[in-house]
């Protein structure tokens, strides 16, 4: 994939998200920025924000209310700051609205999706979105 300059500060600004958030416990694996939408697979491991005695601790999962420290978070703090990137640079762009989420439960399932997200760009010219 050839990446546009928002598409460069999309990859640029998604490794990025190691550094922003060290206090998480995240792994980056598989991602391919593409000219209209983002795959990736990222893994949270255990730390002070979800695990099992801070849950037992406050007796809440979920307050219903915008959460920190959490995959929408990074989710949201990532389009946030390509967005602002995009805005101050006058550069015609806009996220999708909402993401589509999707807890992998086998090694099968990774190996599955990560061909998937791999391969993603070599079926960029049937996509539907596809424009010359």
């Amino acid at each position: 994939m050839h990446l546009s300059e928002i598409g460069r500060i999309a990859e640029t600004k998604w490794l990025e998200t190691l550094e922003l958030r060290k206090d998480m416990n995240i792994e980056l694996a598989e991602f391919q920025v593409m000219p209209n939408h983002f795959h990736a697979i990222i893994m949270i491991g255990d730390n002070q924000y979800n695990s099992v005695s801070k849950i037992a601790q406050d007796g809440k999962t979920n307050n219903f209310i915008p959460q920190s420290k959490n995959l929408s978070s990074i989710i949201r703090g990532y389009k946030s700051t390509v967005t602002g990137f995009a805005n101050n640079n006058n550069i015609d762009f806009g996220w999708q609205p909402r993401f589509h989420d999707h807890i992998i439960k086998s090694m099968d399932e990774y190996y599955r999706i990560a061909n998937y997200i791999i391969n993603n760009p070599a079926s960029w010219l049937e996509d539907k979105f596809y424009t010359a």
